[in-house]
């Protein structure tokens, strides 16, 4: 389609595009793709600044659309929302999400008296528009280049593990428990945090308790998953969004039952047989005995013998969903602490609020624990003991906070080294060492030098905290 051109000082009294159609929109947002706004500034205009400010400056200057504070989608006529979302390039100069897709505040008041489907996350949210842009440290919104246009259906199977999430959030804010809302808490849909430390708490139905501003948004591995089909696409405007990844459930299995209790039903048959009966009831091979022969029977109980990797699955790469094993020794100890991933030095010094940082996304995503305990003191005839959901809770996430900006700290004054970090002698659930195989290995830093690969860790006691709470709530 060929995208006309608009005198934007004088806005045109027929659009250039179908209001009623999502289609027509869709192409015409393909012309705004490798420009920025200046080139449809006009005399007059007053810009908008912050992150909110780029989105209604391409309603109004590019799509003619009024700032209001409609509840309805921005595209009314056409069921279709208009989002604008920021990427980020990488090292590699390769684009990366640079945060999550807020979707509209929660009115804790309000929100109780929705259903899902009568929700203004549904009505407003189910097809959207998405305008990724990059984003320029210190740029005017203005010379913020237009990157991918994406005509995106929320999927039918995502659909209803996003009901489900909602109904996750809702029914926590019905107990009176919205102060202790976490984007743990579900799969799809967050409720992330909104505004800055020190801000007002809102008022929340069935407590006194004032809750941490939050709003309803699509979770960053979620937007994650979207770039990369889009990239993968080689296309700049991309339309019917759908993901061929492996996948763990079905639409007819989600129709019925959560995602946790299909999983958690599969492992069920398991429970108390050791791992090499388990092993050889699935045909995993474990005769060279690898270092991970947990896992590997982990992964295949949790996809029914069809994945190697249930992490690389579409629900869990969605989510952020990590499966984790724990092997408890006959005494009730854990010698292993649980590594996560090398810390990025670029995007920690870059990175100055916690709520937005990678380490944040880490610790405050779900994780699914698969327990082995053995059997007989020092025989390893581990047994399959227990699997369950977690999510940090939030004194620990506070904690963590902590623990985030002492690693920053060190990473900005060039403290690269073991000397500097929380060591798991230091009891504080959490610490820092490397991972990389060769004390050699290094990872570029933000002063364009380089340092030895360091990674986050959960000490093996915080560990056996973690178990231990489980058992007193089985």
């Amino acid at each position: 389609m060929l995208v006309q051109m608009i005198d934007t000082n004088n806005p045109p009294k027929q659009l250039p595009y179908d209001k009623f159609s999502a289609t027509s929109i869709y192409e015409y947002s393909k012309g705004l793709l490798g420009k920025t706004l200046r080139e449809f500034i006009y005399e007059g205009y007053v810009t908008k600044a912050g992150k909110g400010g780029i989105g209604q400056m391409v309603e109004n200057l590019y799509f003619f659309l009024d700032t209001n504070n409609n509840p309805e989608a921005d595209f009314s006529s056409a069921g279709m929302e208009l989002k604008c979302t920021p990427l980020k390039l990488d090292k590699n100069n390769e684009y990366l999400i640079k945060e999550r897709l807020v979707c509209g505040m929660i009115n804790y008041c309000d929100v109780i008296k929705e259903d899902f489907e009568h929700s203004h996350f549904y009505l407003k949210c189910q097809l959207m528009l998405l305008m990724f842009y990059l984003y320029r440290k210190g740029h005017d919104n203005l010379d913020l280049e237009f990157i991918f246009s994406v005509l995106w259906k929320l999927p039918e199977k995502d659909l209803l593990i996003i009901r489900q999430d909602y109904e996750i959030i809702i029914d926590k804010i019905r107990r009176g428990e919205a102060h202790l809302l976490s984007e743990g808490d579900t799969m799809y849909l967050g409720a992330c945090r909104k505004g800055q430390k020190g801000d007002s708490l809102m008022t929340q139905p069935y407590s006194n308790e004032g809750a941490p501003r939050r709003a309803f948004s699509l979770k960053m591995a979620y937007m994650r998953t979207v770039l990369q089909y889009v990239v993968a696409s080689k296309e700049k405007a991309v339309t019917n969004f759908t993901l061929h990844k492996e996948q763990l459930v079905s639409e007819k299995d989600l129709a019925t039952q959560t995602f946790d209790d299909i999983l958690l039903r599969r492992f069920k048959p398991y429970i108390s047989k050791e791992y090499h009966i388990i092993a050889n009831e699935l045909g995993v091979d474990i005769s060279n005995n690898p270092k991970n022969k947990y896992a590997m029977i982990a992964n295949s109980v949790a996809s029914n013998g069809k994945y190697s990797n249930i992490n690389r699955s579409e629900e869990f790469l969605k989510a952020g969903l990590t499966m984790k094993t724990i092997r408890i020794e006959y005494n009730g100890a854990i010698k292993e602490a649980m590594s996560f991933e090398n810390i990025d030095y670029i995007e920690i010094a870059e990175c100055d609020n916690w709520f937005e940082s990678r380490l944040y996304e880490l610790f405050s995503s779900r994780f699914m624990f698969v327990v082995y305990r053995e059997q007989h003191e020092g025989s390893e005839d581990y047994a399959l003991d227990d699997v369950f959901f977690w999510t940090m809770p939030q004194a620990d996430l506070s904690l963590a906070e902590n623990y985030w900006e002492h690693i920053r700290t060190n990473v900005i004054n060039e403290q690269i080294s073991q000397e500097y970090w929380w060591k798991a002698k230091d009891k504080k659930k959490f610490h820092v060492r490397p991972k990389a195989q060769k004390a050699t290995d290094l990872a570029p830093t933000h002063t364009g030098g380089q340092a030895k690969k360091f990674c986050y860790w959960f000490n093996n006691d915080y560990v056996r905290e973690i178990i231990n709470h489980r058992n007193t709530k089985k």
